[in-house]
């Protein structure tokens, strides 16, 4: 039976010359293969801006500014509930792939040839004007 509590997850679209920067899931993660907009779960009594701080630091090796948020999107997969909070984010440096994960700087108009989980499919539509 599926958890009716959905897993909090915070995401940054992050924004440098006209692009965005997504990474792709590694194998062995749920959703393996597919892109994403980086970021991760809150740990207890972290606020979402914290916790997406601290994923892209651990992740991407780069320090963010969080702006405004731009989306929540409440989605129900097959095996679990997730509410993922998507917020603009700049970054200082360089984002590299510390965990091994493919990262690209990506066109809006771009995204949707790339492979993101169905949870997306809202976030992308408004990026691309769609």
């Amino acid at each position: 039976m599926q958890d009716l509590t959905p897993t909090e997850v915070v995401a940054a679209v992050i924004e440098r010359g006209g692009r965005i920067l997504i990474t792709r899931r590694p194998q062995g993660s749920h959703l393996a293969g597919l892109w994403e907009f980086p970021g991760g779960k809150p740990l207890p009594g972290e606020s979402p801006q914290e916790a997406l701080r601290r994923e892209i630091r651990e992740e991407l090796g780069a320090e963010i500014t969080v702006l405004d948020h731009v989306d929540t999107i409440n989605w129900s997969y097959p095996d679990k509930r997730v509410r993922l909070v998507f917020f603009r984010c700049a970054t200082e440096g360089e984002p590299r792939a510390l965990e091994g994960q493919e990262i690209a700087w990506v066109a809006p108009a771009d995204l949707h040839r790339y492979d993101f989980p169905a949870a997306d499919a809202t976030l992308i539509a408004r990026l691309t004007g769609r």
